[in-house]
């Protein structure tokens, strides 16, 4: 099994498993619809503290309720962040009600209001300070948030291409004994499997701007920047479409060792 640290060979295994991800038809059609305006974290939204917010409110969103959670985005936007913040908790309880969990959300809107006010706490500029520092310092300081909504927070509000690849819980159960990768137990794994595939996708960003190329892939990545984002889109359809349905015929169940992953000569010898 492969480290906690990145190496050569992590790099190449990722690499090799997003060459067979990437080629899915399925995992193209959701990368190129979500990849440039994604429906979960849309680009209409311009600032930046409701970007936080609404990032923070998608979890524990099912995909079937994709719509509703749209439309509660929408009205956040149309409101602004002083209107936002100004409701009461009965006002913001019947904005984000149908999503469920609404006075989890509600805390989390308190925190995080009080959470950007502080620059000290923050640990600098929202767009300029380490990654890792914001990272950090959202998960201890802003209720309900912990490592995984952190790094979506994050990355929606510097912007698709900023570099970060968040973590969800799939990908640290899922998605990592597929790379064989072990991970400690606890929320600090979404921070290591982050720092992991960030790593590898700066190592080869090269090799993964041909795989967007080579497959024809209508997206707009900027000049310089390496296809973090591209990257993090794969892996979570991937995962969705293949990984969350272990009976799925094409599997191999071989994973890590077998690194066809789908369509592989182990299953026609089962």
């Amino acid at each position: 099994m492969t480290p906690t640290t990145f190496t050569a060979g992590l790099a190449d295994t990722l690499l090799g498993f997003a060459t067979v991800a990437a080629r899915q038809n399925d995992v193209k059609a959701a990368v190129e619809a979500n990849h440039d305006d994604n429906r979960w974290w849309p680009r209409y939204v311009a600032d930046r503290r409701v970007r936080m917010a609404v990032a923070g409110w998608s979890t524990r969103v099912s995909y079937a309720m994709i719509d509703t959670y749209a439309g509660v985005v929408k009205t956040a936007d149309a409101c602004g962040w002083d209107t936002l913040t100004g409701m009461s908790d009965a006002e913001l309880a019947d904005l984000v009600r149908p999503l469920g969990l609404a006075e989890a959300r509600i805390r989390y809107l308190r925190s995080l209001q009080a959470f950007l006010t502080n620059p000290d706490v923050i640990g600098g500029d929202l767009l300029t300070v380490p990654a890792g520092r914001l990272i950090s310092n959202f998960a201890a300081r802003v209720d309900g948030a912990a490592f995984k909504v952190a790094q979506c927070a994050a990355l929606y509000a510097r912007g698709y291409h900023c570099g970060i690849i968040p973590v969800d819980s799939g990908m640290i159960t899922l998605l990592a004994p597929c790379l064989g990768i072990t991970l400690e137990p606890g929320p600090a794994a979404h921070e290591r499997m982050r720092l992991l595939l960030e790593s590898c996708a700066v190592a080869d960003a090269e090799a993964y701007g041909d795989l967007v190329a080579g497959h024809g892939y209508q997206v707009t990545i900027p000049g310089g920047a390496a296809p973090t984002w591209w990257l993090h889109l794969v892996l979570i359809y991937f995962k969705r479409f293949y990984l969350n349905r272990p009976t799925n015929p094409r599997l191999c169940t071989l994973r890590p060792v077998c690194s066809q992953v789908l369509d592989c000569d182990h299953l026609a010898k089962d």
